[in-house]
């Protein structure tokens, strides 16, 4: 289905575990046959009850230090992170770790990037915003000197350290007018896991846009235990605040309003946004889905906090079938 290309991988979440946990899970999912990890990029958690927040971009070095596995991050540069500054880490990484890192740019959150004090634009600035920031870092990447006044100020920047290739980026979007808009500069798309007939509109929209033939990323978050019970459970106590359409939660301006959000949210109500099970052909089944719509990298989140289980469970029960599912011409 996938492809020579295609990976199931790990998502390390830093809103709900330190770093020097992560660095332990990363490698315990290495060796489970997880093939690559995601990272996520905060500042703030999603709630109060998670309690974590590392800096990715510190954890990412060591990381990739301590496993042999390929690594993405999901960011937003032009306002807590300068693109010149994303540039040249990005470029660290790559020279450090060739062919092992991917970024994956998206418009932010005001959680996240009203630290600076910045006013925070509309989506549509936001999204010229990130546009100009992709092509300030390429340009960077390629050796230029980057001067530009406008939405994001650059002055006489140059990148001396520099990997032999362009680092790829790909475009994050949520909904099928995002999905589009980034086929048309993104090296491939990721997106998360939503019910199926949105997934194909998605996939659609990007295709559209100019995605046909680019790598298609999807970031699934789902709850494992070894009851559903729990499974539902442990999902309802980190994940409730996720729940909420992208317009909403791209404004929130605090961790209290998060939980303010999600306060009502009931454990029932948590599926189809998160997919919980404690059945392994369960999980199997949604992640087939996943292939046959064409994604050609997996990006497993199990949300709740039983984590060790999980990736032994996943690697025993899960992982192999996906894979040979995925090699199936």
């Amino acid at each position: 289905m996938a492809g020579k290309d295609f990976s199931i991988g790990y998502h390390a979440s830093h809103e709900q575990f330190k770093p020097s946990h992560l660095i332990q899970l990363v490698q315990r999912a290495e060796a489970a046959g997880f093939g690559n990890v995601l990272s996520s990029d905060h500042f703030y958690p999603w709630s109060e009850n998670q309690g974590e927040s590392g800096y990715a971009w510190s954890w990412l070095g060591a990381a990739m230090q301590a496993t042999n596995l390929p690594f993405g991050v999901v960011s937003a540069p032009g306002q807590r992170y300068h693109p010149a500054i994303v540039a040249q880490k990005v470029a660290t990484l790559c020279e450090l770790f060739p062919h092992r890192f991917f970024l994956a740019a998206g418009s932010g959150q005001f959680l996240n990037e009203r630290i600076t004090g910045q006013k925070w634009p509309n989506k549509q600035e936001r999204n010229e915003r990130l546009k100009l920031c992709i092509d300030i870092m390429r340009a960077l990447w390629r050796g230029e000197t980057v001067t530009h006044k406008g939405l994001v100020d650059v002055e006489n920047a140059k990148l001396y350290t520099r990997p032999d290739y362009t680092p790829p980026v790909l475009g994050a979007a949520i909904t099928p007018e995002t999905a589009q808009w980034v086929g048309s500069w993104a090296d491939g798309l990721i997106t998360i896991s939503q019910p199926l007939e949105k997934l194909q509109k998605m996939v659609e929209a990007f295709h559209k846009g100019g995605g046909a033939g680019k790598p298609m990323h999807l970031k699934v978050q789902l709850s494992y235990d070894t009851t559903l019970e729990k499974a539902r459970q442990g999902a309802h106590e980190q994940w409730k605040n996720n729940v909420f359409p992208s317009a909403l939660l791209s404004d929130i301006p605090t961790v209290q309003g998060f939980d303010a959000a999600g306060i009502m949210v009931q454990p029932q109500e948590l599926e189809p946004h998160v997919r919980i099970s404690d059945s392994a052909q369960q999980h199997v089944n949604w992640l087939a889905q996943d292939l046959e719509l064409g994604f050609t990298h997996l990006h497993l989140h199990n949300v709740n906090l039983a984590q060790e289980q999980y990736i032994n469970f996943f690697g025993e029960n899960v992982l192999p079938q996906v894979k040979k599912l995925a090699a199936t011409p």
